[in-house]
C-alpha cells in the first residue's frame, strides 16, 4: 500500500525533531512541509535530489493532489508539521482523504511548543501538591471551541493549563482565565520556544497581558498557566528513603 509519513518537526531546534522523524526527512523523494513555522534546518538533511513544497500557500486540495501524484510516480513522501502533528496538526483531514484513495498513513510523533516552553523555563507540569492535571485548549477564535470547552469553564479546574494560538487575544485570554484562578496566579508567555530568538515573559493574571504587548508578542507563542510556575511544592514520593516500590525497599 502506497504511505505518506507525518512527520513531527519540533517547536523550532533543529537537533529537537526525533531520530526516526530525520531518518525519514533525510530519505523522502518529496517533502511537503508548514513553512511558516518549520524551521528550514530541519530539512538541511534532505537528498539533493529532493523535492520541497512549502505547504503555507498551499491548499489542502493541492497538498493532497501533490502527494497522490507523488505516490503514482513511486515517490516518498513526507509531510512534515511544526511540534508535534497530533495537537493542533490538521492532519485528520488529510489522513481520511489519502485513506479513500487508497493511501496509508503513517504519524511520527514530535516535541510539542507546550513541553518545550516548559523546559525552556526550567518548570515541571506536574508538581506534587500543585497540579497533577494539564489541560491543553485554545481561546476561541476564528476557529470555533465546543461549549463545554471554553476557556473560561476549564478554568474551574485551576489545573497547568497551556493555551495554544491565543496570545494574539491575551486580554480575552486573562478576562476569562479570572473567572475562577485567583489574579496572583503566575502566568508564562513564551514565543517561538527553542528557537534562537526564543522570548519569554513572565508575570501573573494581573499583569501579564501588559507585558505582552509591550514585549511585543502577537503570534507563535505558548501560554502556561498555574500554579506549577510558583516555588511551593511537595517533594515526590518516588524517591522518599521511606517510599518502597518495585525496584527498591523504603527504609523503615
Amino acid at each position: 500500500m502506497k504511505t505518506v509519513y507525518f512527520v513531527g518537526a519540533g517547536p523550532g531546534d533543529p537537533e529537537l525533531i526525533t531520530v526516526k522523524g530525520q531518518n525519514l526527512v533525510k530519505k523522502g523523494d518529496v517533502i511537503i512541509y508548514a513553512g511558516s513555522l518549520v524551521n528550514v534546518e530541519i530539512l538541511d538533511c534532505k537528498k539533493k535530489e529532493a523535492t520541497l513544497y512549502n505547504s503555507a500557500s498551499m491548499t489542502l486540495d493541492e497538498v493532497l493532489d501533490v502527494t497522490e501524484r507523488s505516490l503514482e510516480e513511486g515517490k516518498m513522501v513526507v509531510r512534515v508539521h511544526t511540534g508535534d502533528p497530533t495537537i493542533y496538526g490538521a492532519i485528520k483531514e488529510q489522513i481520511d482523504a489519502l485513506e479513500k484513495k487508497g493511501i496509508r498513513s503513517v504519524v511520527i510523533p514530535g516535541v510539542s511548543s507546550f513541553t518545550a516552553s516548559a523546559a525552556s523555563l526550567n518548570r515541571e507540569l506536574t508538581l506534587p501538591g500543585v497540579s497533577q492535571t494539564v489541560i491543553l485548549t485554545r481561546l476561541e477564535g476564528r476557529t470555533p471551541v465546543p461549549e463545554l470547552e471554553k476557556l473560561e469553564s476549564l478554568a474551574r479546574h485551576q489545573s497547568t493549563m497551556a493555551i495554544f494560538l491565543s496570545v494574539q487575544m491575551i486580554e480575552g485570554v486573562v478576562e476569562k482565565l479570572r473567572t475562577h484562578y485567583p489574579a496572583n496566579t503566575p502566568i508564562a508567555v513564551v514565543q517561538r520556544a527553542t528557537w534562537e530568538d526564543e522570548k519569554h515573559v513572565i508575570g501573573t493574571l494581573e499583569d501579564i497581558a501588559e507585558k505582552v504587548k509591550g514585549a511585543k508578542i502577537t503570534k507563535t507563542a505558548q501560554i502556561l498557566v498555574g500554579r506549577f510556575l510558583g516555588e511551593e511544592y511537595e517533594l515526590s514520593k518516588l524517591y522518599h528513603p521511606e517510599f518502597t516500590h518495585e525496584y527498591r525497599e523504603g527504609k523503615k
